[in-house]
């Protein structure tokens, strides 16, 4: 590698962020950065990067996409035999990482993870493309396939399954709904000197504190 990674650096002078003056609830503290995200028009602001564990705490992370929150959590779409499905089963606890290098920010959010309604999960496959729907039956998430053909195969097959008919939802694909007991909003600031803002709950009330960079 002809570049030197110890010269690769950033400095983060945009904005600040101060404890007076954050909202008392995270959640409309989320709401408003991500609504900024969205008016600066940064590339996927819902694509947040995922984490679970296994039942030794051997940790995995990966991109999803949000699709819907509120003042109860976070949901995310899947296959429930994933390879994280079956991470949560055994261990239902997770973190999200929110990235907007546009805005220098980052929010992490950590907690408990739990399986919506099937009502839910039909409202919003319902709404997706009818590729997306598809795709759903065809892949085996996280299961090891031949080649490219056996996936595009099973693509074909269920395309003519459905031909004429309603797509419904699989049993194994549906929403999980992250439920916040902490957030970290997190501010890029000169000198590595950033600001971070933690939310932590206790007794049904959040604490807020700062913290070092």
């Amino acid at each position: 590698m002809k570049e030197n990674l110890f010269d690769l650096r950033k400095e983060y002078r945009l904005q600040k962020l101060i404890v007076d003056e954050v909202l008392t609830n995270p959640f409309q503290q989320f709401q408003n950065w991500f609504e900024q995200a969205l008016q600066s028009k940064v590339n996927e602001p819902n694509a947040t990067c995922f984490s679970s564990a296994d039942k030794n705490g051997r940790p995995s992370s990966r991109m999803v996409l949000l699709k819907k929150f509120d003042n109860k959590g976070f949901i995310f779409f899947t296959n429930y035999k994933s390879r994280k499905g079956n991470q949560l089963d055994d261990n239902p606890h997770g973190a999200m990482l929110f990235f907007w290098a546009e805005l220098e920010r980052q929010i992490r959010i950590e907690g408990q993870i739990i399986k919506i309604s099937p009502e839910e999960s039909d409202e919003y496959f319902f709404q997706r493309p009818e590729g997306s729907r598809i795709g759903a039956w065809a892949s085996p998430q996280s299961e090891p396939i031949p080649n490219r053909n056996y996936l595009e195969k099973l693509e074909d097959d269920y395309k003519n399954i459905f031909k004429g008919e309603k797509i419904v939802r699989p049993e194994h694909w549906g929403g999980y709904c992250l439920i916040p007991n902490r957030f970290e909003f997190w501010q890029g600031r000169e000198n590595r000197l950033h600001d971070r803002i933690e939310y932590s709950k206790s007794n049904n009330l959040w604490n807020i504190v700062r913290l070092a960079p």
